[in-house]
């Protein structure tokens, strides 16, 4: 149960494997390379759902990156039928199903994860390269969307500067709502070399979006 993951609502957190990106400071890293035994399959997470009706109001789904999943549209029709509010979790990078459950109004709330700038995204999700034409899609749908929203970046001393989020506000220009969480290190976490901002570090990197977005602020410290 939590009262942090899902703004407003009484939820549970559901964790669904697998992960296209590489984050060197994932919490999560035993869910992307699969290292994680599943602990219950889908008819047992909506059973388990049944018994909670009245005691749970939200369902925040999350990774990994839910999104890889084909069938994340059908949990979601699923566990709204059981009278459940979503909130689903996205790196930004599958548009195409993303906008698919907008559309069918599957999600209450939505937050997507921006990396970092433009010139540091590829280094900071641990690939030698990537694409942003669907990071700024997935932006766009978000916006556009008429729902809840957030969007939120981890930050990491060694990966990020105040002045790369000048270029991460204009990523999300006009966007509602826009975190900064603080890096925390764990057991988990693949790569041992990383630390915490400090929070003027952070201040100062909030600074650098509050031009862009209406509401920015720290998580965290």
């Amino acid at each position: 149960m939590t009262l942090l993951d899902f703004p407003g609502r009484v939820a549970c957190t559901v964790f669904l494997g697998q992960c296209d990106f590489r984050c060197p400071f994932c919490h999560n890293f035993e869910l992307v390379d699969g290292s994680a035994p599943a602990v219950m399959d889908e008819e047992e997470l909506l059973s388990f759902l049944r018994k909670r009706r009245g005691l749970l109001d939200g369902v925040a789904i999350t990774g990994g990156e839910p999104c890889l999943h084909k069938r994340l549209p059908d949990l979601l029709r699923e566990i709204r039928g059981l009278g459940f509010a979503v909130k689903l979790d996205t790196n930004g990078n599958h548009p195409a199903i993303l906008s698919q459950v907008l559309q069918e109004g599957l999600v209450d709330y939505v937050a997507m994860d921006i990396k970092n700038s433009p010139a540091k995204y590829a280094v900071t999700i641990g690939l030698p390269q990537i694409d942003l034409s669907a990071i700024r899609e997935s932006i766009r749908l978000i916006k556009g969307s008429g729902i809840s929203y957030e969007f939120r970046t981890t930050v990491v001393d060694e990966l990020h500067e105040a002045a790369d989020f000048e270029e991460v506000g204009r990523m999300i220009e006009g966007a509602e709502a826009f975190f900064l969480q603080c890096f925390t290190d764990r057991d988990s976490v693949p790569y041992g070399n990383l630390h915490a901002p400090s929070k003027e570090k952070l201040e100062a990197c909030a600074e650098m979006v509050r031009p862009f977005v209406k509401q920015v602020d720290l998580r965290g410290v």
